[in-house]
C-alpha cells in the first residue's frame, strides 16, 4: 500500500527482457534503496514492483508481460525518470490517499495550461474507468495522488502546484505522453458492494436483508 506522494525521481537504468513478454527492470533510486531488501514493494510511476536485489542505490524488479501491457511501464527506456515511492509503513502520516499501485488504466496526456501559481493539466480517461472520477476526488497519476479538478466524459483535469512540477514526472510530460492511472479504491469497493445488494439472488433488483434492513 502506498499514499501516492513521490519520495524520490528515479531513473530506468536497463530494461533487459526475459523469458516470454516479461522483463527485468534496473531502476536508479539512492533514497528509495537505502532501507530496501529483497522482497520490498517501491512503486515505479504508480506500479508496484517487487524487488529483486539491490546495489548501489539501484534496484531490480522482474515485471510481467501483463504489467507491461496494461501500465505505460511497457514504454520506458533508459534514461527515462521515474517517480518512486516506498511502501507505507504503519504510524505514518497519510499525505495522500491509499493507493495499491495497480494500475487500472492508461490515460494520455492531452493538455497543458499554465498559470501563475499552479499549472492545469488534462488527461484522456478510458471510458472504462470513468465512472470512477468524480470532481473533488482523488486519482493517482504516475503514482502521484493527486485530487480532481474538473471531470467530463472521456477527460479530466488536475491543478499541479510547483512542487509537484518539480519533483515528479509529470513537470516533464508532454501532449501525447501516456501516464498509468489508478482510480480511488473506494469507489470500486462501494460499486461492488451495492450492486450485490441491490440484485438479489434471483436476480428481480430488489435488496435483499435477515434483518428487514437494506
Amino acid at each position: 500500500m502506498f499514499t501516492g506522494i513521490v519520495e524520490e525521481l528515479g531513473e530506468i537504468v536497463q530494461v533487459t527482457p526475459t523469458a516470454g513478454d516479461s522483463a527485468l527492470v534496473a531502476v536508479r533510486g539512492p533514497l528509495v534503496t537505502s532501507d530496501a531488501r529483497h522482497g520490498d514493494s517501491i512503486a515505479v510511476n504508480g506500479v508496484c514492483l517487487t524487488v529483486v536485489e539491490v546495489a548501489d542505490g539501484t534496484f531490480t524488479a522482474d515485471v510481467m508481460g501483463e504489467t507491461l501491457r496494461r501500465s505505460a511501464l511497457g514504454a520506458l527506456r533508459p534514461g527515462d525518470p521515474v517517480n518512486l515511492e516506498r511502501a507505507a509503513a504503519l504510524g505514518s502520516r497519510l499525505g495522500g490517499h491509499l493507493v495499491q499501485g495497480h494500475v487500472d488504466g492508461v490515460g494520455e496526456l492531452i493538455s497543458r495550461e499554465p498559470a501563475e501559481q499552479w499549472e492545469t493539466v488534462r488527461f484522456r480517461l478510458p471510458a472504462a474507468l470513468a465512472r470512477y472520477v468524480v470532481e473533488k476526488g482523488s486519482i493517482t497519476i504516475d503514482g502521484v495522488s493527486l485530487t480532481v479538478a474538473e471531470v467530463g466524459a472521456d477527460q479530466f483535469a488536475v491543478g499541479l502546484i510547483p512542487t509537484t512540477l518539480k519533483l515528479t514526472t509529470l513537470g516533464a510530460k508532454g501532449v501525447g505522453d501516456p501516464v498509468n492511472l489508478e482510480v480511488d479504491v473506494v469507489a470500486k469497493y462501494v460499486e461492488r458492494l451495492l450492486g450485490a445488494r441491490l440484485t438479489d439472488t434471483d436476480g428481480h433488483g430488489v435488496a435483499s436483508s435477515t434483518d428487514g434492513v437494506a
